[in-house]
């Protein structure tokens, strides 16, 4: 399914400040990363040793977090216990600038927070500390005045139902009552048992898996999906029901219209935490803009195939969204070609699954055996090798006239065409200093006529704790002597 660049530039320059609710069970998401190397004399598990730690807004407060991402302003509605993790949970909202806190305290009960412990991309085990009992009284009350405030102005209402117990009774009443009152679309991701408790909604989202725990049928082929969804859609009154199907894409049904499947190539899956929140953030925010429900089906699919490509709880932007649908119109070669963000991103999300990134350089003008030589030795020390190419003005700066012989697009493509090549970025200054900033590779590779202390970027590069080599040269092989060759003069 690609919604074409066009129609996706327009619907994301339409998610700027659009005022989204986010309600439900706020989680904090801790991922403690090491290394094992060996198992544990005590019992037969491995010893993982730490690293670091990343802790973020999960649960709604995820979806609040990927509203934000796409251009909206979410207001984050849920409960707090008094204790770390709540107030960890009011930390990572003050520092997003487009989410407003509506969190709720409940001295009675703990902030869910999830560990997840992880090694060589990954996960080893999973912690829960959580309570899951309905919130009532006092706290009940609270978070149905917080929807009604916040409500005002709202585009969506986001209800987010993981089963912690923020999702009672009353608070889908009064999201009922302030979608009504203020005509927001109202939209729920729900892992419950059924669908019918929520009343009339305009969309309720499980993944497959739960949408065969709410109907008894299986969800496996597209025949079977259609089967539950239509049991679901007659079991409660949704006007439509979305089912995420992993690697299958996602499928619709508009009550009184024939089911959509709605698919696109995989992505390269590396960490699925949190990309259902996504797909309901990205899928209400479209919503809110008007848009009909195939394109908002159609950016969520888009934004939640970005998400999992990253590691954690993440979220995707909309230049990211937007490489993706871009990426549909690339050739495979083309897609090794990125500009220095693309480049960045793409080595940012290589090092989040502890792949080793290298980086060179060079003109790579006549591409000869002795180019091959030294990018297939670049590649041999590293998982990733993405290669800084001089554009043409630069080599001309750098060589001369007559210089380059081969245009920048058509050493590019011959460059990508490379097996030891995984990604081509173009720089037009002297020196490929900033795009060594923005890669931040493991390793750095330049050729043995160099000293190690004399590469460009080899003080930055060991200064993060990555390492610079050099790659031996194939005797009797240059540009310059094949040039001369052509020329006559050897």
């Amino acid at each position: 399914m690609s919604l074409g660049l066009a129609t996706l530039e327009a619907l994301l320059g339409r998610l700027a400040g659009l005022r989204v609710v986010t309600i439900g069970d706020v989680m904090v998401d801790r991922f403690v990363y090491g290394d094992v190397h060996r198992v544990s004399p005590e019992a037969p598990i491995p010893i993982l040793a730490r690293t670091h730690q990343t802790v973020m807004l999960g649960g709604c407060g995820n979806v609040a977090r990927n509203v934000a991402a796409l251009g909206g302003r979410a207001v984050l509605i849920g409960v707090i216990g008094r204790d770390a993790p709540g107030e960890e949970a009011r930390a990572l909202v003050a520092r997003e600038p487009d989410i407003e806190d509506g969190l709720v305290l409940d001295s009675r009960r703990p902030t869910s927070l999830k560990m997840r412990f992880v090694s060589a991309g990954q996960q080893l085990l999973r912690v829960d500390d959580e309570v899951a009992a309905p919130v009532a009284g006092d706290v009940e009350t609270a978070l149905v005045a917080a929807v009604a405030r916040a409500a005002v102005g709202a585009g969506a209402i986001l209800l987010s139902d993981y089963g912690k117990g923020v999702v009672t009774a009353g608070v889908i009443s009064a999201c009922l009552a302030a979608a009504r009152a203020t005509g927001a679309v109202l939209v729920v991701d729900s892992k419950a048992r059924g669908f019918a408790h929520y009343g009339p909604v305009d969309v309720v989202k499980p993944n497959a898996a739960e949408l065969a725990r709410a109907t008894d049928l299986p969800t496996d082929t597209d025949a079977q999906i259609e089967m539950a969804l239509a049991r679901a859609l007659a079991s409660c009154e949704a006007g439509a029901i979305l089912v995420t199907r992993a690697a299958r894409g996602m499928s619709l049904a508009v009550r009184g219209e024939p089911v959509r499947h709605c698919v696109r190539p995989p992505p390269e899956v590396f960490d699925t935490s949190g990309a259902g929140d996504t797909a309901l953030a990205a899928l209400g925010i479209a919503l809110a803009a008007g848009a009909p429900i195939d394109q908002a089906v159609g950016l969520a699919l888009i934004a939640s195939g970005v998400v999992v490509e990253k590691a954690g709880t993440a979220t995707a932007g909309p230049e990211e969204v937007i490489e993706a649908e871009a990426a549909l119109e690339r050739t495979p070669l083309d897609a090794k070609i990125a500009s220095a963000s693309r480049m960045a991103r793409v080595a940012r999300r290589w090092r989040e699954k502890g792949l080793r990134v290298g980086f060179t350089n060079g003109c790579f003008d006549i591409l000869h055996p002795g180019h091959i030589a030294y990018l297939t030795q670049a590649r041999a020390w590293c998982d990733r090798l993405i290669v800084g190419l001089n554009t043409d003005d630069s080599i001309r700066r750098l060589k001369g006239d007559g210089r380059p012989v081969n245009g920048l697009e058509a050493r590019a493509r011959v460059l990508a065409g490379l097996a030891a090549v995984d990604l081509v970025t173009p720089f037009a200054e002297d020196t490929p200093l900033a795009l060594i900033e923005a890669a931040r590779p493991d390793l750095l590779v330049k050729g043995a006529d160099y000293a190690l202390d004399a590469v460009v970027g080899h003080d930055l590069v060991t200064g993060w704790g990555g390492e610079v080599r050099l790659a031996s040269f194939l005797e009797g092989h240059s540009t310059t002597a094949t040039l001369r060759r052509l020329a006559g003069q050897d």
